[in-house]
Formats: C-alpha cells, structure tokens, sequence
C-alpha cells in the first residue's frame, strides 16, 4: 500500500477561517490524506490566509514564506495558499509570491484533493482568477436559497457526502452537509451560521469576496452543533459576517431567537455564544432571548466602529453616542452581568478632534469588556479609498496610541468592576505556571481575556471542558482571577 500523503492546514485570522479549514481538513482526510499538526512533518502545507487588513494580509504572506522556507530542508515539497487573502487576490499574488505553488479560492474547495495531488505530481494548477462573489447570487435574499447551489459557499452544503468516511470525519449535519474534521481539542468550537454580508460600509471590501450574506439551514447548524457535541465540545460559537441578518433569506429575520433555545438544548453543551451583532440590526426579542435563555451566554459582540454621527455617516453606517448608550442601558437592565465587545476604527477620512472627543465620551460611559481598536488604511475597491479628506499617517497613529491608552485603561476599570462577581467558567486550559485558564460568559476565545482559577472541588482537580462556579477575587488587566466554589448545575 502507498504510503498516504501528508497535509497540514496553518490557519490565520477569524474564526469563520478556523470552521472553513476544518472543513477542509474533512475534505482531504474523507480522500485518503493524512493530517499532520506541523508543516515541517508535511509534504503540503495549506496557507489558510485572512485578507481583511494590512496588517493581516503581511501575517499570510510571513506564514506563506515561513512554510516556503521549510522545503528542501525536510518533508515539506509544496505550499498553497487558500483562504481570503487568495480568493481576493488570486493572480495577482501568485505573481507577486512565486514561492507559493498553488494560489486556491473558494471555488477550489470542492476538490482540494485533486489540486493538491496535481501540485505534489509536479503539474501546475492555474491561479485563481478574482470576482467580485456579490455578483454570483440574486440580489434578492428570498430567491438566493434556491440559486446556492451553483455557488462554491464555504461552510454550506454543496453535494451529497461520501457514506465510508475515517472516524472523527462527518457530514457535520445531513447527507448534503460539509464534512468537517476537528484540528483541535479545545472544548470550544464555531459554528457557521451564514456567510457573506449585504451591507456596504465604505470601509470594508469583505463582501466583494465573501460575497453576498446567505443562511445556513437551522437544521444544518443544529445537527452540526449535535456533532461537536459528540466530538466533546461544551461552547459553541456561532460565527458569520452578520449574525443580525440571520434568517432574512430564509423568510424569518426573527429565526435566530428561535434557534438559540434550541442549540442550547443540545445534549452536552453548556453555552452558546453569538459573535458579530450589528447595533443598528439589533432588536427587543433578540436582546431577550441573549439575556434570558439558560446556556446562551449573554455576550454582545456589537460592531460599533465609531459613535460621531459624521464619521459613522462616513462610513456608510447608523446610529450615535446616545442612542449605543441606550442600547448598553438596555441590555445592562436585562442581564447587568451581560459582557460587550466592540471594534473601532480611528483616524477615518474626514475625522475632526471633536469626532475623536465624541468616540471618547462614548468609551468612557460604555463600560466595554474589549475594545479593538485600528487605524484607518485604505483598503482597494472600497469607497473611502475614494473619499478625499485623508489624515496623514502621523495623525492617525497619535489618534490610535492615544484611543488605545484610553480603551486599555477602561477595560480595566471593567474588570475592576467585575470583583466579587459569581460567574461560571468554561476551563480551557491547564497551564504547568498559572494552573486551570478558563472563560466566564463575558468573555470570547481569543479577544476577551481569560480567567485563573484558584482552588478545587471537593478535592478533585479541574479538567479541561468542566464548568465551574467561581468568585471573581482578583484582576490582572482585562483578566480575572476567581475562586473555584462548586460545579455548575444545570
């Protein structure tokens, strides 16, 4: 028998990456591969690249090189790119990274298989050629379920799924579900709920290369999320573009709020958390069920991006400093433990010292959990590319040290808050210096900060994926350290 080729996936940027190259490792494990951990240990290593911005696009070509550098040194022969950064610009970064051997875009996931064989045989694989995907579906949500089909959508069901597939290999919901293979043992994992985004900030060229927003099935999510469970997941995340707009191809804009009783009801999990929520999307059913539903983590992970009129006007957006204001107000009053999150960009075209002020008078009465913040670049095929008004560097880089003090000092002061606080924690990880590291329903993988726990249950020691009860006692920046009272019960 042959001996099985060898893949390993190096994965960059969101979560919504993280689900399409689990699905690409169920893809290539379901045609023989073999899966290994690390690129040196390969003969291909997969690239799967962000290109959402500067800084992200020189991280995929950093990781593009750095797996480049491994070959003729030992397994690794060959280095593709997929991801978004390769979808965005296809040709054009084959031709500008010749040390990449293959250049994928979505299109190219249904046989990933065949593209890799044909790289490691020595034969060549034409790059892929960019399009602008909001043109591929109807401009009507309602019509778009029926014409997906004909669409390559990463994290949808796009044919019927082998019936012989590995153990830890499956359709991860229906006989036309996506296979997926976990990459990890984290107790927590995404769910992608919907792909694409129909709305059209200046800023943001996502949607020329995600293309427009389309719904997962409810089915599908929850037979997915049945799944996990059974692989040993306890959190699910459930990822997209625009959670908000979940269902409004499906002819129900309200399905979300009936979705999340039932994937909390999954065997096995213990928390559902919702990523990405638009404020100006956001509704009173919506905000009730997050606040109000047993294992739905009350989390609010609002896009705010600015809160100066002008500058939201900018960039194609709605809302103000008092109106988010009586939003968090809303929401506080519901669930005042309920954790918020949120992105801003600083130094946007048209951005006056009065705007600056604005954003700061917002931050400092939102009391936010995480604060990102960026400063504008231009991005190519955007409308603010367009805009005139532009800040020099100098500017943007003093607006975005100075709102970066800001948001660190107040996430902080947040954290300070949430002394004495009872919160139940998701133990992720067992560290030999901190001990147990976990997350408490504020808290996201990866952006939030995290929680050391302190202590034991009648004796035992945590394991990973268990849910505890703890008292918050201590702060260390946006994380918390808390003391291990007793198991949580459901």
């Amino acid at each position: 028998m042959p001996e099985r080729r060898t893949v390993a996936l190096v994965t960059l940027g969101c979560a919504r990456n993280e689900v399409d190259s689990e699905e690409l490792a169920g893809r290539l494990e379901a045609d023989g591969w073999q899966l290994v951990e690390d690129a040196e240990d390969a003969d291909v290593a997969v690239v799967n690249t962000c290109g959402f911005v500067e800084a992200a696009k020189k991280d995929s070509v950093d990781a593009l090189l750095e797996a480049n550098d491994l070959k003729g040194h030992g397994k690794t022969q060959a280095v593709v790119a997929v991801g978004c950064m390769a979808e965005r610009y296809g040709k054009e970064l084959a031709e500008a990274l010749p040390e990449a051997d293959g250049v994928l875009g979505f299109d190219d996931y249904t046989d990933i298989s065949g593209r890799l064989q044909t790289i490691l045989s020595g034969g060549s694989v034409e790059a892929h050629t960019p399009r602008d995907r909001r043109k591929l579906l109807p401009i009507s949500p309602a019509e778009r379920q029926l014409a997906k089909a004909d669409v390559a959508l990463p994290g949808h069901a796009d044919a019927a799924a082998p019936t012989d597939l590995p153990e830890g290999v499956a359709p991860a919901s229906g006989p036309r579900a996506p296979l997926r293979r976990r990459l990890g043992t984290n107790p927590v994992a995404s769910v992608k709920l919907a792909s694409g985004c129909d709305r059209r900030c200046s800023f943001c060229a996502i949607p020329s290369f995600r293309g427009s927003f389309i719904s997962r099935r409810p089915s599908d999510v929850l037979g997915e999320t049945r799944w996990l469970a059974e692989q040993g997941v306890k959190e699910v995340m459930l990822v997209s573009e625009n959670n908000t707009s979940y269902g409004k191809d499906l002819g129900d804009i309200r399905l979300l709020e009936t979705l999340l009783p039932e994937l909390a009801a999954v065997d096995g999990i213990e928390r559902v958390r919702v990523s990405y929520l638009q404020p100006a999307e956001m509704r009173p059913g919506l905000i009730d069920v997050l606040t109000s539903t047993e294992k739905v983590a009350p989390y609010f992970d609002l896009s705010f991006q600015h809160s100066a009129p002008g500058v939201l006007r900018a960039m194609r957006r709605f809302g103000d400093t008092d109106r988010f204001l009586e939003l968090l107000d809303t929401i506080r009053s519901k669930a005042p433990q309920a954790g918020v999150r949120s992105n801003f960009i600083v130094g946007f075209p048209g951005e006056t010292e009065a705007d600056v002020a604005e954003l700061e008078r917002f931050l400092t009465g939102a009391r936010l959990d995480a604060i990102g913040v960026f400063g504008y670049s231009d991005e190519e095929g955007t409308e603010a590319a367009t805009y005139d008004a532009k800040l020099d560097q100098d500017v943007v880089d003093a607006r975005l040290a100075h709102i970066s003090r800001l948001a660190e000092e107040l996430t902080s002061q947040r954290a300070d808050e949430r002394l004495g606080e009872t919160v139940e924690v998701l133990v992720e990880s067992l560290d030999e210096e901190e001990g147990p590291l976990g997350r408490a329903a504020h808290q996201a993988p990866e952006t939030d900060g995290q929680i050391r726990l302190t202590g034991a249950i009648g004796g035992d020691a945590l394991q990973v994926g268990r849910m505890v009860v703890a008292k918050v006692v201590g702060t260390e920046g946006v994380d918390l350290v808390a003391e291990c009272l007793e198991e949580a019960r459901r």
